[in-house]
């Protein structure tokens, strides 16, 4: 955690997942544990006004900074987030379609194997469950072009599992335009430009 400002900066984060096929799409930040997860909501997510939450993407060369942040009725265990993220795919579709707003949840991805998981789950390497061998001591993919040797999946666990918060304040912007938004201001100055000035 990071508090060389008077905003309280929590990067602790692992990454962002996104959710797109709810009523409203969905931005995940996602922790290492269930604990953590809980605790965060409970503590600083949970007193936050939805009207508040403000969700900034700043996009540089070569990442994307994800920045969050709100009001709270407990200003005493408030906190803000961001984590710099690789560009992917998965931003770019939120970035087109979310709409001017999302759903908030909190979360964590857990590692599932071939006896884990139904039939129609998909491996990492892109192929369903049947398209690897069955055999117990075996479970490689059977496509000939996938050097995929064994079943991993990734599946997505929301914690507290019926929490959400609706937030209608994101905005994307550019490096050089983060001095029009406060919030985007601060975690860019603690975060890199004030090491810079030394």
């Amino acid at each position: 955690m990071s508090d060389q400002s008077s905003i309280r900066w929590f990067n602790e984060i692992i990454g962002i997942a996104y959710r797109y096929y709810d009523l409203r799409m969905n931005v995940i930040p996602l922790f290492s544990n269930k604990k953590e997860a809980i605790k965060i909501w409970n503590e600083v997510v949970n007193w936050w006004s939805d009207p508040s939450i403000k969700i900034r993407f700043v996009e540089t060369e070569d990442s994307n900074w994800f920045i969050m942040g709100a009001d709270s009725m407990h200003p005493d265990t408030n906190m803000s987030f961001f984590k710099i993220l690789p560009k992917s795919e998965n931003y770019e579709r939120f970035k087109k379609g979310h709409g001017g707003e999302a759903y908030l949840r909190l979360g964590m991805y857990t590692k599932k194997y071939k006896n884990d998981v139904k039939d129609d789950a998909i491996c990492d390497c892109s192929h369903m469950k049947e398209d690897h061998d069955d055999s117990e001591d075996n479970d490689e993919c059977l496509y000939e072009d996938c050097d995929c040797k064994k079943f991993e999946s990734f599946q997505l666990n929301l914690y507290p599992r019926k929490k959400k918060k609706i937030v209608t304040d994101i905005k994307f912007f550019q490096e050089s335009e983060v001095k029009k938004d406060p919030l985007t201001w601060n975690c860019l100055y603690v975060h890199k430009y004030k090491s810079q000035e030394k």
